[in-house]
């Protein structure tokens, strides 16, 4: 009752791998069964050829199927931690949908900014009263108070959602006048 209680608290994912588990030791039991019987048949009934396994590995896989629950839940974690494996992620009960095929000539998309914004960083206090008037003309409804808050109150914006090329030339006007900029 308890392992059947930490079953349902564990997540789907485990429980599926209990069931595994179960589900190899019943064919464990029934071939160990089966041979003890009837061993020669069982020898003869195999028509497929399998794969020779060291007995280092045949130990390995029988104290593995050895475990119970919680030892399988911890010989998972530790695996996990070991091998820097990432969680499986949990199947949806449908299934997952089928990708669209990709096409083997996907073109790489590269980010191209094509609005820029121009920042008042800093100014020249030998030219001040110049780049005031410059701002005054180029900021619309400025007046010169104003222009001289906004030059004293920076960093700020002086404008946005330009293009290369005027972005380019408001900055030569600005540098021309005394003033840093950065174009962001």
């Amino acid at each position: 009752m308890n392992t059947l209680r930490l079953a349902c608290q564990r997540n789907l994912y485990q429980l599926r791998q209990f069931h595994k588990c179960i589900v190899q030791q019943q064919e464990a039991a029934a071939t160990a069964a089966t041979a003890t019987i009837k061993p020669s048949v069982s020898e003869t009934v195999s028509t497929k050829e399998e794969a020779v396994a060291s007995s280092k590995i045949e130990q390995i896989a029988d104290q593995i199927v050895s475990l119970n629950l919680i030892e399988v839940a911890q010989l998972s974690d530790l695996l996990k931690k070991r091998l820097n494996l990432p969680d499986a992620p949990v199947m949806p009960m449908g299934g997952f949908a089928a990708a669209p095929p990709k096409e083997e000539e996907e073109e790489v998309q590269t980010v191209v900014q094509t609005a820029f914004t121009v920042k008042l960083t800093g100014f020249d206090e030998k030219k001040k009263v110049a780049l005031i008037k410059e701002l005054k003309t180029i900021l619309p409804n400025c007046n010169l108070v104003q222009a001289k808050k906004f030059v004293e109150s920076a960093p700020a914006v002086i404008k946005s959602e330009l293009t290369k090329e005027e972005a380019d030339q408001l900055v030569d006007v600005i540098k021309n006048v005394g003033g840093e900029v950065e174009v962001v």
